[in-house]
């Protein structure tokens, strides 16, 4: 949903450019992962950073993955909460959709709207066990966001027949340093937007030839790349230089085309939908991650109901919290992929092969992991240190 605001942040031709080349280092990132995961007889991400590192790596692995998927898990909170009781940016009020139909009363605030799905959506979902169960649920939530797709289309394609649409931003405005370094906060939004490596080997155990991994890896990231392409594009398109942080925040007035509030709706009940059904994606690594970290010697979680339910419960009540008390997706998504999205996305795998516990990396592995080391610290930094000093100021 930051996709847009990356664009207009960036500009059209660097944000688009930024999309693509992301796409591609993260799927040489997994690339690497698994061959190495392969020459080492490692069935997850935590096995191979255990044979390249020991105990040592597997844990630090852990934390990161626990400590992304739960910030993962606010940032979908947070898109709920906009979308159902509204959002307030720069002292603005964008009405949700129950307080479009029904006005504003407590009922409709966001605590309260977001802990009643919490219980009646969020705590059933929450006890799959494992990833396929989820498959019947993650194929209506891909339609769910095809649909969200297909309206902004033709909503922006409207206008630009209309005449409608102003003329985009091509490039970036940087007139000093502080609008420079604003530009890098760009980068862990993107990032955040691709990384799928703590779930890559689950889905590859569970093939039945688990030599489709990469091309599996390859069109899943292809696919991924040309939605968000699009997203970006239209969205931006649609609403220039007026385009929130949360793009479902600009869907709450007349957006200009016939039967307006009819698409309005359709856009954010469609995209919530679809948050709301990637919960076990999400959620599952998250859950099993914290349980190794926990209680690395204990008999498996499928096996131990008490403990199932007191971590499940535990975590739904963090991200909860955390989602009530964090004002936006924008700082969530800043912070969540600049430490912990680099991490998994780059700084480990690349780490991995540097180590080379086998002895099957090449000269131009070792290049492009020293590469994707350097450029995941520096922008990394950079948008720390830029989300920070404006939280400060």
């Amino acid at each position: 949903m930051s996709l847009p605001a990356t664009l207009k942040m960036l500009g059209l031709v660097p944000g688009i450019v930024l999309i693509i080349i992301v796409a591609f280092v993260i799927e040489g990132s997994i690339e690497m992962l698994l061959r190495f995961s392969k020459a080492g007889s490692a069935y997850s991400y935590g096995d191979a950073m255990a044979d390249a590192f020991g105990r040592i790596g597997k844990v630090l692995l852990q934390i990161c993955i626990v400590i992304y998927n739960t910030g993962s898990l606010i940032v979908y909170m947070i898109i709920i909460e906009d979308v159902l009781s509204g959002s307030t940016s720069k002292e603005v009020h964008h009405a949700g959709i129950l307080e479009g139909w029904f006005g504003e009363h407590w009922w409709t605030s966001r605590a309260f709207v977001l802990v009643a799905v919490t219980v009646v959506i969020f705590f059933p979902l929450m006890f799959f066990e494992r990833i396929d169960s989820a498959r019947y649920i993650s194929v209506i939530s891909v339609g769910l966001a095809i649909v969200f797709l297909l309206v902004v289309i033709g909503v922006t394609t409207f206008k630009l027949v209309d005449g409608s649409i102003e003329t985009p931003k091509w490039f970036p405005a940087v007139t000093d340093s502080t609008s420079f370094l604003n530009l890098s906060t760009a980068v862990p939004v993107v990032v955040f937007a691709y990384i799928c490596h703590y779930n890559v080997h689950t889905i590859q155990n569970e093939l039945a030839d688990s030599s489709l991994i990469q091309g599996v890896v390859r069109g899943s990231l292809a696919l991924c790349a040309l939605v968000y392409v699009m997203t970006g594009i239209f969205g931006f398109l649609l609403f220039g230089e007026s385009t929130y942080t949360d793009l479902l925040s600009n869907f709450d007035t007349d957006i200009g085309v016939p039967y307006s509030s009819l698409f309005n709706n359709i856009v954010r009940i469609s995209y919530a939908g679809h948050v709301i059904l990637v919960f076990p994606t999400i959620f599952l690594p998250l859950r099993l991650n914290l349980d190794g970290l926990l209680f690395p010697s204990a008999r498996p979680l499928a096996l131990d109901k008490k403990r199932f339910v007191l971590e499940s419960v535990g975590l739904v009540l963090i991200s909860l919290v955390g989602a009530i008390s964090i004002p936006n997706i924008w700082v969530a998504f800043e912070f969540t992929g600049a430490t912990m999205g680099g991490l998994l996305a780059f700084v480990f795998p690349a780490s991995i092969t540097l180590k080379d516990p086998h002895c099957i990396a090449t000269t131009k592995d070792k290049i492009v992991s020293v590469s994707m080391i350097i450029l995941a610290v520096v922008s990394n930094f950079m948008a720390i240190y830029s989300n920070l000093r404006s939280l400060l100021s």
